[in-house]
């Protein structure tokens, strides 16, 4: 657990304002194009070449979880390549120490993440997360925006021969739908994704119920809109429905007990549990959930709210 500071390594609790958890704004922000053209942040460059680009993520993660499906939906596993972290983030943050679902960095041969943010900009200063899109032709960071990230994946290698596993995955970003999409998101970012970890790394009795309460106004919400619908936004799935899905598939096992986020479970919530399950059963979609990542890095990794590192047994069952 920690940051770089100037390029050099930094053992270093998340900080907080008067108990709040406050999440750092990624600061790799260029994008994949089809064409090479600058895209909506960043500098231009990056083609959407098949075999350019490799993707690392933790399994355990959901902000990199996002990017993992759209990586599986879009059928891009032939053109992007896939490096898997260890689910423990100790002392020197994300590793390739072996384990299982491990997969190790084959560019740098790096033992830690944090090898690769040095190698993009020697002088970096920030958290080191994942998701990372690496390209392998400038030897660089293009982005460690999740949500960016899942917008290039969803169509920039369309014109290379990328293909869907289904017709109804073919577009994630709608053009009709997007202002509806952000408005969506935000809320659920601020309240849902955020939401839990404003809770589970509160250090105030005012910052916990603040964040827990927002939580559950949103879940509620959210099931009363997903109540007559089967995804966020009607009848065709969206990048929202992605970026909720993340944080639900943890919920019960994690952000219910570790981060103290135990008003109710989703298993509770009927439309929820049935969205959360809909979305485990798409093609490829369970692959990319490991509860042995999962429940080992959060309850083994903060040592400030767990400090036996005892990883509780329950698994929720998404097949019923």
């Amino acid at each position: 657990m920690g940051l770089l500071v100037d390029g050099v390594w930094q053992d270093r609790w998340y900080e907080t304002q008067k108990g709040r958890f406050e999440r750092q704004d990624s600061r790799f922000r260029s994008w994949v194009t089809p064409d090479g053209r600058p895209g909506p942040t960043g500098e231009g460059g990056f083609a959407a070449t098949p075999g350019r680009y490799h993707l690392f993520v933790s399994l355990a993660c959901p902000w990199a979880h996002r990017a993992l499906i759209l990586r599986s939906l879009q059928g891009l596993q032939p053109a992007i390549g896939l490096s898997v972290t260890h689910w423990f983030m100790g002392e020197e943050g994300w590793s390739f120490e072996p384990g299982p679902g491990v997969v190790p960095d084959p560019i740098l041969g790096a033992r830690h993440l944090h090898e690769l943010y040095v190698a993009a900009d020697p002088h970096y200063s920030g958290r080191v997360t994942v998701p990372v899109l690496w390209d392998r032709e400038r030897a660089t960071i293009v982005s460690n925006e999740s949500a960016d990230i899942v917008r290039m994946l969803n169509g920039a290698f369309d014109q290379a021969g990328a293909r869907p596993v289904a017709d109804r995955f073919a577009d994630f970003w709608p053009e009709g739908l997007r202002a509806e999409i952000e408005a969506v998101n935000s809320r659920v970012y601020d309240t849902v994704n955020n939401g839990v970890y404003r809770a589970g790394f509160a250090t105030t009795q005012e910052a916990y119920e603040e964040a827990v309460t927002a939580l559950f106004e949103t879940l509620d919400w959210l099931e009363r809109r997903l109540s007559d619908r089967p995804y966020l936004m009607g009848d065709a799935p969206t990048e929202a429905d992605v970026r909720l899905f993340t944080t639900l598939v943890r919920f019960d096992a994690v952000y219910h007990g570790h981060f103290k986020c135990n008003l109710r479970q989703v298993m509770d919530y009927p439309a929820l549990w049935r969205f959360t399950r809909e979305i485990y059963a798409w093609p490829g979609v369970a692959e990319t959930v490991d509860f042995t990542h999962i429940k080992r890095h959060y309850y083994q990794s903060h040592p400030t709210i767990n400090p036996n590192r005892i990883v509780p047994l329950f698994v929720p069952d998404f097949s019923h």
